[in-house]
């Protein structure tokens, strides 16, 4: 929705009707991500794209026949199809489109949606695409970190996909959620899209050695824009570390100091510092431990780390400064590989954010998915 949103508030304002098609899956080699966006008028006009070309003139199509009789519209493309060469998609891909219609009458929180949008708030829409239920098909439910509106149809489907939804929402992430037709966690018969409008959270490793390249995989899984940055371009390249956004050659210090003072880091930012080597890691934990993030660890042996400490400390770095520092980093998993010590700390991440004790589950009592902190 975001690349059309500009054009649908405007024909929202004005009282239009209009079809809204979002690609809500996409299999193979689809050339758009689930969330891509493409508007329809009734004065045959279309804005954006979901495929980039390649079933747009079907899209349009089935956007004029929602307009028309009002009925939401899940549409696969693909190979798999008849008419797969007919509507363009050759490049071998298969996408889902979710086709409704948007106006006052049928979506009378919108406003507040595109609000929380363009004012870049923390905001999820939940929309129900697929239900043996005809009536509960288009039903939708928006998101916010601290409350919700809307209805998805009943008390039980709300609380699921609110949970789920603000999960998405933590990691920027957009997709397709399979329930039972009454939320049930483990049931198949609805289908809900879940859009997120937050851009990504932030992980930000620092030291190119093997354990940052299976960090910034564990990070990308997670949903985190990975950067790896380390001042010695002979490892920071990107052919060492392809799942990562972004592979940067400068003291980290001085880059994690830039990105704090342009803005680019939050209390949604990770930071793991890997290096191990105090004239590396000493003056980035100096500035990273004076930012308001929402994890900082550092990698090394109890020996390390307290060296590091003496360091920090000898630098003018406070104790409540110093306790902000996970160190030594991750959890006590008995990790041995990059790989393993990868999920160490990302479990210690998890554990931070959602509240979580790290103990097994076997031994514990209460719900599963605690509150956040």
């Amino acid at each position: 929705m975001r690349d059309v949103l500009d054009e649908l508030v405007k024909r929202y304002e004005a009282g239009e009707k209009v079809g809204l098609a979002t690609v809500v899956a996409t299999f193979s080699s689809a050339p758009r991500s689930p969330g891509a966006a493409m508007m329809v008028t009734e004065r045959d006009e279309a804005f954006g794209s979901v495929s980039g070309g390649c079933v747009e003139g079907a899209v349009y199509d089935l956007g004029q026949t929602v307009i028309a009789d009002g009925t939401p519209v899940l549409q696969r493309y693909g190979v798999s199809d008849d008419d797969a060469f007919a509507v363009g998609l050759t490049c071998g891909g298969i996408l889902d489109v979710y086709v409704e219609p948007v106006s006052r009458d049928s979506f009378p929180d919108f406003p507040e949606l595109a609000a929380s949008i363009r004012s870049e708030r923390a905001v999820a829409l939940a929309t129900v695409i697929e239900h043996p239920d005809a009536d509960r098909l288009g039903k939708r439910m928006i998101v916010w970190p601290d409350r919700v509106s809307g209805d998805l149809g009943s008390s039980r489907t709300n609380d699921a996909v609110a949970d789920d939804a603000r999960g998405m929402l933590a990691t920027g992430r957009t997709g397709t959620m399979h329930y039972g037709p009454d939320g049930q966690r483990r049931g198949e018969g609805m289908a809900v899209f879940v859009a997120s409008f937050e851009p990504p959270p932030r992980m930000l490793v620092f030291g190119a050695i093997d354990f940052a390249s299976a960090m910034a995989r564990l990070g990308s899984f997670l949903g985190y824009r990975v950067t790896v940055c380390d001042a010695r371009p002979v490892f920071a390249t990107k052919s060492r570390f392809p799942e990562a956004d972004e592979v940067v050659v400068d003291w980290p210090h001085r880059y994690l100091q830039a990105e704090a003072e342009a803005g680019r880091v939050d209390a949604r930012t990770v930071v793991a510092v890997l290096t191990h080597d105090p004239k590396f890691d000493v003056p980035v934990l100096q500035v990273a431990l004076r930012l308001d993030l929402g994890y900082i660890g550092a990698m090394g042996s109890r020996r390390t780390h307290d060296d590091r400490m003496e360091r920090l400390r000898e630098a003018g770095m406070t104790e409540q400064e110093l306790s902000a520092l996970s160190s030594p980093i991750g959890l006590d998993l008995g990790a041995r590989t990059p790989e393993e010590t990868a999920v160490s700390i990302a479990a210690e991440i998890i554990s931070l954010r959602w509240g979580g004790r790290g103990e097994r589950l076997m031994t514990t009592a209460g719900p599963i998915h605690p509150e956040a902190k």
